[in-house]
């Protein structure tokens, strides 16, 4: 638990389930009101709520009075906030771990209740849209996925499909699901939730789909950028759990990131933070897609390593990837060994770039350089912490995360959580 726990933010009255979607349906308007208005007793009550949830995702099932203890409250403070949400059905009174040293009754941990409604995550890249029903406590319970009609045609069939992926998984659900969140593989306007640019499907460029989505399934909808997601899901569900700073990238066709500074996500006005993929790594170098030249994304993506593989001859170019890359060199194919240094440095350069910037000592990888397995991870941490000088602070850890898109679907969902709920991220 961070330091706003441990100083006792968490007391106040605490309201249920609808006074929360009632929140959520305001700040659904996407308005600009200013950002710096003072708390109302009804957000001191949900930003109560959303501390004590993440107490909870940080530290596994509590007791009352050890959330009590932790955050320097009364035992009844934390009742108060607690007992809407056991009536709500969002949380549960567990047994008690075997083992605990009998002194009376024993407390009974908190923790999410498996009946509690579910969310619906949707992870939408340029080729494909996967869509998840998720619990509170991260098990995915319903999948569907569809391949998308080409990125460069008319926008209406690509947006029935993404409408038909999204029906099919709440068709799934026993209850009415909390909402609905939405990770894009693309450029993402975060205030208006609307789609800026995806450069792989051109033709969802400005497409507000959020309130297309939340139209048609009449539920809350969240929008944000593919990287932003994968932090909330590392965040709430995976290795990122409890930390506060660490950074997340994202490689494969494309490149991203997303930080987490000081225990928020940093997102930049509207959320045109984390374009990593875009940052400069090599004045006037190749030319990226994007128009400028030395991008990060020309030298570290699949398309880079492809074209380099089918220079130096290696089989089957077009299909390469980490893993590929890695049992060639593992197998000593000419060139292979080489390569995946070359790849590995260039990856590092941008990891490297974030580390001098923000100093956050983990970074979380996520697509295609986890398939490489620990021959690469090793690689790339290798040549980062080689191009940053050690300084205080600790040492830099590069954690292998998910290669496929159980965190997206996963963060797309906390996403959800984080504004329903009034997390602090």
């Amino acid at each position: 638990m961070d330091d706003r726990h441990s100083r006792g933010q968490f007391g106040g009255r605490s309201g249920g389930l609808p006074e929360i979607a009632q929140a959520i349906a305001i700040s659904g308007e996407r308005s600009t009101k200013s950002r710096h208005s003072l708390l109302t007793s009804s957000t001191v009550g949900s930003t109560n709520r959303g501390r004590v949830l993440q107490a909870l995702f940080d530290l596994g099932p509590t007791s009352r009075a050890d959330l009590a203890r932790l955050s320097g409250v009364h035992r009844t403070t934390i009742s108060g906030i607690v007992q809407p949400l056991i009536d709500d059905d969002l949380l549960v009174e567990i047994d008690a771990a075997p083992g605990q040293p009998a002194r009376g009754k024993p407390a009974r941990p908190l923790w999410f209740s498996p009946n509690s409604r579910p969310i619906c995550g949707v992870l939408l890249m340029p080729d494909a849209v996967h869509a998840c029903l998720v619990t509170l406590e991260g098990t995915i319970l319903v999948e569907v996925k569809l391949d998308l009609p080409p990125g460069d045609g008319p926008t209406a069939p690509i947006i029935e499909t993404i409408v038909t992926c999204v029906q099919r998984t709440l068709a799934g659900a026993s209850r009415t699901p909390l909402g609905i969140g939405v990770a894009v593989g693309g450029m993402v306007d975060t205030d208006l939730g609307s789609i800026v640019a995806v450069n792989l499907a051109p033709a969802l460029d400005r497409f507000p789909l959020a309130d297309a989505l939340q139209a048609r399934f009449n539920l809350p909808v969240v929008l944000d950028h593919h990287p932003r997601a994968l932090l909330v899901g590392d965040r709430w569900f995976g290795s990122g759990r409890g930390a506060e700073q660490f950074a997340v990238v994202y490689t494969g066709e494309v490149l991203g990131g997303a930080f987490y500074v000081e225990g928020h996500l940093y997102r930049g006005a509207a959320g045109a933070g984390g374009e990593l993929g875009h940052t400069f790594v090599q004045l006037d170098g190749e030319l990226c897609r994007c128009g400028r030249r030395g991008c990060w994304d020309t030298v570290a993506t699949l398309s880079w390593l492809r074209r380099e593989a089918r220079a130096i001859g290696l089989p089957d170019p077009d299909a390469i990837n980490s893993a590929r890359l890695v049992a060639m060199a593992d197998r000593e194919v000419a060139g292979a060994a080489s390569l995946l240094d070359r790849y590995a440095r260039n990856v590092a350069a941008g990891v490297a770039n974030v580390q001098q910037t923000l100093a956050p000592n983990v970074f979380i990888l996520h697509g295609d350089v986890v398939l490489g397995g620990e021959r690469m991870i090793d690689a790339i941490a290798g040549h980062v912490r080689s191009m940053v000088p050690r300084r205080p602070g600790g040492e830099i850890e590069i954690i292998a995360g998910d290669a496929g898109d159980q965190a997206a679907l996963l963060g797309a969902a906390g996403l959800v959580l984080s504004d329903l709920l009034r997390f602090p991220i």
